[in-house]
């Protein structure tokens, strides 16, 4: 038994244990001290017991999608975005209807089920450029569409000036199927201040939320964390997430992953792999009410996210067979399904391929460009 293994295995009478007590759920005090105090390899058991407790088979799961960025133009100005153009800059774009079918065509040749539109905040994109581009996807292509994170839709609706129910439902009417959790960050105003200013508020970014989950709309919930945060910071997040799905159930998963400054307006030190599963392991222990934790593969790389398998994940989120954001900021890991089947396999774990809201295919269909 390697050092790690016998660590891991180690007694089960630690902080953690006393802590969390059969039945009790923990509160944002305990919280704060098993994040600051608890073991680092307790906290990873721990979180995997209770991941063992929501999926009891050896099963982990993947989606194989694509990240379809259908403009880079914006006007938030983000001091942690390496990816957004200014209106009229040089290098800004929209893609037209050939590149969007282009990009789909390959997403489907490749075993695709699902395709995440996401782009900036374009002044000049009126609502109906969005309804015509989902009728669009939909008249042609039998392909999910996960899309317009909850600052989209805020600008959406006060570019229109119309409230949020009434864009949330004219998107899903044309055709949206669920909403990605991106532009969460850090749901604390003060931080939004700061690092996003003219992005939408947290309660901005939970309403749309909420009011997607009403409409019968599943979305995701992400936190980017290590940027201007404080541990404080990271557990109101966390808090308010719980308290949202408890009166709503309507959030699939919880995707974490670490800010990366690279040719970005902050200037630090990228979060290290510790801490990165240890905010995951803590993550799993509060967010009891969510049945899915995926690692991040794309900012972390693969073998930290082989070992997020044993800190609380039981997801290995997407193939990404396009992402544009994260490697502006100077990140470029690619997996393909093969690969991904790999780590998961080498892992001691059964890959299984999954549509957005979790539901598992019979068999996962890999083409002879995924196995490269």
């Amino acid at each position: 038994m390697t050092a790690f293994s016998a660590r891991f295995q180690a007694t089960l009478h630690g902080k953690v244990d006393s802590i969390m007590t059969k039945n009790s759920r923990l509160t944002i005090d305990q919280a704060r001290d098993l994040y600051l105090n608890g073991d680092f390899y307790e906290l990873g058991r721990k979180a995997r017991e209770v991941r063992l407790g929501k999926h009891d088979s050896p099963v982990v799961t993947y989606v194989v999608d694509r990240n379809i960025n259908y403009s880079n133009v914006c006007v938030c100005g983000c001091r942690f975005c390496a990816f957004f153009r200014p209106p009229g800059h040089s290098e800004s774009y929209v893609l037209d209807r050939e590149e969007l079918s282009v990009k789909i065509e390959e997403t489907l040749a490749l075993g695709g089920t699902q395709i995440l539109l996401q782009g900036g905040h374009h002044p000049e994109l009126r609502l109906a450029f969005y309804e015509d581009m989902l009728r669009f996807i939909k008249s042609r292509y039998p392909i999910h569409i996960h899309a317009f994170s909850p600052p989209e839709i805020v600008f959406f609706a006060a570019l229109e000036g119309i409230g949020v129910a009434e864009v949330i439902a004219r998107l899903k009417n044309a055709g949206l199927d669920s909403i990605p959790g991106g532009g969460a960050e850090i749901l604390v105003d003060s931080v939004r201040s700061r690092v996003s200013p003219r992005k939408c508020t947290a309660c901005e970014w939970l309403a749309v939320m909420e009011e997607a989950h009403a409409q019968g709309l599943r979305t995701t919930a992400t936190m980017m964390f290590g940027h201007e945060e404080t541990v404080e910071d990271r557990l109101a997040h966390l808090f308010a997430l719980r308290e949202l799905q408890d009166r709503t159930a309507g959030f699939t998963a919880f995707i974490p992953w670490t800010f990366q400054p690279q040719n970005t307006a902050i200037i630090r030190e990228p979060e290290t792999a510790v801490s990165y599963l240890r905010l995951l392991a803590l993550s799993r222990l509060v967010l009891d009410n969510f049945d899915n934790i995926q690692a991040s593969w794309v900012t972390m790389g693969p073998k930290v996210a082989q070992l997020a398998l044993f800190f609380g994940a039981n997801d290995f989120g997407s193939t990404m067979i396009e992402e544009n954001v994260v490697a502006a900021a100077g990140v470029s890991f690619r997996l393909s399904v093969q690969e991904i089947r790999r780590i998961i396999e080498s892992a001691g774990f059964e890959p299984r391929q999954r549509t957005m809201a979790y539901d598992l295919f019979e068999a996962a269909p890999v083409s002879g460009e995924q196995a490269r």
